[in-house]
């Protein structure tokens, strides 16, 4: 397996692929996310880690010049979690949907040459496992027990 692609950023805010050894753009860095291509963006001069900042930045772009992604109110809800006690909860949650969306989305693929109705089944019983054990974190998060003894 390749190693971690290392994306330098410099003041005047040029992105810079060490890989190639030439200078990109956000569309490129967003290839790199559509080919699945692991990388960091770390700062030219301080080395910090700026990757979370970059993939917000395409997708702010996406959200402005394509069909929205996010509604106002899905973005809404959002900045509302943050400095909530339920942010850490609301982070794992939409992490494992967007996870699970991802799953689910190859299982139907690899359903149509197999067994659909088996397949369905599989999916089923993962998002009832994956409710479960999102209601559980929930209630601890809470301070709740969420044993039914």
């Amino acid at each position: 397996m390749s190693e971690v692609r290392i994306i330098k950023k410099y003041p005047n805010r040029r992105l810079y692929d060490t890989e190639i050894s030439k200078y990109i753009t956000l569309d490129n860095v967003r290839e790199l996310v559509m080919d699945n291509i692991d990388f960091i963006v770390k700062d030219v001069k301080t080395d910090e880690d700026l990757t979370r900042g970059i993939l917000l930045q395409i997708i702010s772009e996406q959200e402005h010049d394509g069909e929205p992604f996010f509604s106002a109110s899905a973005l809404s809800q959002i900045i509302r979690f943050y400095d909530d006690s339920m942010q850490g909860v609301a982070g794992d949650f939409i992490t494992k949907s967007l996870d699970l969306f991802v799953d689910q989305q190859k299982q139907v693929q690899d359903a149509i040459t197999t067994n659909p109705l088996t397949a369905m089944n599989e999916i089923a019983d993962k998002n009832l496992e994956m409710w479960q054990d999102l209601q559980e974190g929930f209630f601890k998060a809470a301070g709740l027990n969420s044993d039914k003894d």
